[in-house]
């Protein structure tokens, strides 16, 4: 079974292979042995406080087989992003360029930088392990965040982004990047990804274009790329998009790939949970759930069947024992397919 739970000090050497796996451009998981202990550090202390409103807390999850104890995955949620560091993106914009003398019109694509998301909530950090990429890990693994949101909305905004890896080849490098190198940057894409990913931000503000950049003077390979994502992305992108996100014409700094938005309330997943008491049993539904616990530091998830009644819930005793519930305690879920 896997179950999800908040991430722990001893789980630090499966972080660290997660990070080295995740691969150039995963931004979140740079392979810095402190780094990686920080965010262990903070999400043990986010999940331990008490809060009313969302703030500097993140939260970082470990998703682990409970067959051998090993940890599969994980994913995260940035409760308000911008609020300590600056939160750069490019916005999408277009200036007209007319002469009525002349009878010339032209329509002009440009990207400026900007801080429109700061203070929003970020899911981010979504990484499977290529052994447990099957079923519904995945789907799992992405939707428990929207799930533990629901539950706790004092924590977290109302407004949820989740930036996408953009386009870059097997050795990282990026063509949109490639372009800003030349011209205002003269580093490479994995030296500022992962300068970025250690919380260097301070390169950005001090070299970043202080004005708006034409999009037809980019290459045309940078232009090519401006909203698109990596080809491993194209399945997370999908999800989000049939959970109700979508796109505002930002898009990040450094690839271009885009970011995506929706309302917490619009959320699908969050939209269609519901909370009912536990009844345990054998259930006879083919049909799985998310299924969460209401706790916090002790947060627990699975995927299990379960009948689902007006007043209650029917789980398995080993659902039960996983999510540390008893009978009659209440529990969040939602189809993992809807």
């Amino acid at each position: 079974m896997m179950v999800i739970r908040p991430i722990r000090h001893s789980d630090f050497d499966s972080l660290h292979q997660c990070a080295v796996e995740s691969g150039i451009g995963f931004t979140s998981l740079p392979v810095n042995d402190e780094l990686l202990a920080k965010k262990i550090a903070r999400s043990t202390q986010s999940f331990s406080k008490q809060v009313s409103k969302p703030g500097p807390e993140s939260y970082l999850f470990a998703m682990v087989d409970t067959a051998n104890d090993i940890m599969m995955g994980t994913c995260g949620i940035e409760a308000a992003v911008g609020m300590e560091d600056a939160f750069y993106h490019y916005h999408q914009g277009k200036v007209v360029h007319a002469s009525r003398e002349l009878n010339i019109y032209n329509t002009i694509d440009t990207l400026t930088c900007c801080n429109d998301y700061t203070g929003v909530s970020e899911i981010c950090t979504l990484f499977l392990r290529e052994q447990a990429r099957q079923g519904n890990n995945g789907r799992f693994l992405s939707k428990v965040r929207f799930l533990f949101m629901a539950e706790h909305t004092e924590r977290f905004s109302e407004t949820v982004i989740a930036e996408m890896r953009g386009v870059s080849d097997e050795n990282g490098s990026s063509p949109f990047w490639q372009w800003l190198e030349e011209h205002f940057f003269s580093m490479d894409f994995p030296t500022a990804d992962y300068l970025t990913g250690i919380g260097q931000k301070g390169f950005i503000a001090e070299l970043m274009p202080k004005y708006p950049i034409y999009v037809s003077l980019l290459s045309k390979e940078a232009q090519a790329v401006i909203g698109q994502v990596h080809e491993k992305t194209k399945p997370a992108l999908k999800l989000l998009r049939n959970e109700g996100f979508s796109c505002r014409g930002y898009v990040d700094i450094f690839d271009a790939g885009p970011t995506v938005e929706a309302e917490l309330h619009h959320i699908r997943t969050a939209q269609q949970s519901r909370k009912l008491p536990v009844r345990i049993g054998k259930p006879t539904a083919t049909h799985q759930q998310i299924i969460i616990n209401t706790h916090i530091a002790d947060f627990r998830a699975v995927v299990e069947t379960a009948d689902v009644f007006n007043d209650t819930i029917l789980i398995s005793a080993e659902a039960a024992s996983a999510l540390h519930v008893t009978s009659g305690e209440l529990v969040r879920f939602a189809p993992i397919k809807l």
